[in-house]
């Protein structure tokens, strides 16, 4: 028999039925909690609201669980490609060999991105946030390719999902080439996916590119950690805006603003930005450790440190480390502003005020690292998240097309005025 909960309110008693996920998380059902009682629940920023049941990912912050599909992030990072991890998310299996060619290849033969969009982007500034850019161009791609509008056409849905996947990183090279007055590159479809968006990245027509294995697999590692995270605020975003029946591209699109704020993808950027302005007060590492320690009387805050799901160290941030010693040291690169990195990282795994409270480096802080040392410009970086969090995102939309769930509509606590009768201007 299933459990149930029981509510007291104005002297009536409510029962309410309970589930539990396959992880054992255990939820209350309150869907017809204002029905039944008049009443809606207050939970800002949804901290104990489970807005949707999902087979996509299961994340436990307290354990430092992250699985995609049931897999471990540990296993996937270690032996899977982006793509895999791409096509199981958004299918839910890992795909067989013929499965994965015909994948890959679908995405090689849509890499180009149809000349009229280039008018679009060469109407941005140049100096216009890459952020702002893909968003807009993303969305653009909802009147290029506007079968989908409506849901009219749903046998179309994976085509339209193979032109995200394929035209977003040339979409995203674009802004980079852009803000270094370089020549823009155009895919090479014989290269692999992380190899192309490197070429397209880094390439220039006066010498031969080459692309670093070391560099290569490190970024492999990183969008693979990126590609999902449950219901964050940029995937809760692109499942709202989706349940309205808007089309894939105009829900990507939302996603990815929601993503650039600071609070969220923007957050390894600001870990870039706090290292320079260490540099810039002299580097003295162990300063800035003490004003974190005393940040109620300093103000200071250490960005990429702890995280607000995960209660243990981030299993993102153990796996990634190990790809940012990989590309220190394989680059050799010789960076103050990586150097005072190591010096807090160093700190937050040895001081006991932070291993106490569990601030240890979180993902962000290790990828934010690793772009600075490959030469990618600070307003980049969550462009490259946003590459890695796609196939998450494209999972959760057509997971909440496919089980149809209905428009959200969030309810709130009126606190404004009461009925106040109108007066006539000439009277104010």
């Amino acid at each position: 028999m299933a459990n149930s909960a029981e509510l007291t309110v104005d002297g009536k008693t409510y029962s309410f039925p309970t589930l539990e996920g396959t992880e054992h998380e255990k939820a209350f059902d309150i869907s017809n909690l204002r029905d039944q009682t008049g009443y809606v629940t207050l939970d800002r920023g949804y901290k104990n609201t489970g807005a949707t049941k999902s087979a996509i990912t299961f994340l436990d912050g307290e354990q430092g669980i992250l699985q995609y599909r049931g897999y471990s992030i540990e296993d996937l990072a270690a032996k899977a490609s982006f793509l895999e991890v791409a096509y199981l998310l958004i299918y839910g299996e890992l795909p067989t060999q013929e499965q994965y060619h015909t994948f890959e290849n679908a995405i090689r033969r849509h890499t180009l991105v149809n000349e009229g969009m280039r008018t679009i982007f060469n109407g941005f500034p140049v100096n216009a946030h890459p952020m702002g850019v893909l968003a807009s161009m993303v969305s653009a791609m909802s009147a290029f390719y506007p079968e989908l509008e409506n849901g009219k056409e749903e046998d179309k849905t994976d085509l339209h999902i193979i032109r995200l996947l394929a035209k977003l990183p040339t979409i995203a090279t674009w802004s980079y080439k852009r803000s270094m007055g370089h020549p823009t590159n155009y895919p090479k479809n014989n290269l692999d996916y992380i190899p192309n968006f490197l070429n397209m990245m880094f390439a220039l027509p006066v010498e031969e590119y080459k692309v670093d294995p070391v560099v290569a697999e490190a970024l492999n590692v990183l969008l693979i950690l990126h590609a999902d995270h449950e219901q964050n605020c940029s995937t809760s975003t692109v499942r709202l805006v989706g349940s309205s029946q808007a089309n894939l591209y105009s829900s990507i699109s939302a996603g990815i603003s929601a993503l650039w704020g600071p609070l969220h993808g923007g957050a390894n950027q600001e870990v870039i930005e706090m290292l320079e302005n260490i540099k810039a007060d002299g580097g003295d590492v162990s300063k800035y450790v003490e004003m974190a320690k005393n940040a109620k009387t300093t103000g200071f805050r250490l960005f990429g440190f702890g995280h607000r799901v995960y209660k243990n160290f981030d299993p993102r941030a153990k796996i990634i480390k190990k790809a940012a010693d990989d590309v220190l040291a394989k680059l050799g690169v010789n960076d103050p502003v990586l150097e005072i990195a190591k010096g807090l990282e160093e700190a937050a795994l040895n001081d006991e005020y932070f291993v106490s409270r569990k601030l240890y480096p979180n993902v962000d802080f290790y990828s934010g690292i690793i772009y600075r040392a490959l030469g990618i410009p600070t307003n980049m970086f969550t462009v490259l998240f946003a590459i890695g969090r796609l196939p998450g995102w494209i999972a959760q939309w057509k997971e909440m097309r496919e089980t149809k769930e209905p428009i959200g509509r969030p309810r709130q606590i009126y606190t404004g005025a009461t009925l106040r009768e109108f007066v006539p201007i000439e009277n104010r």
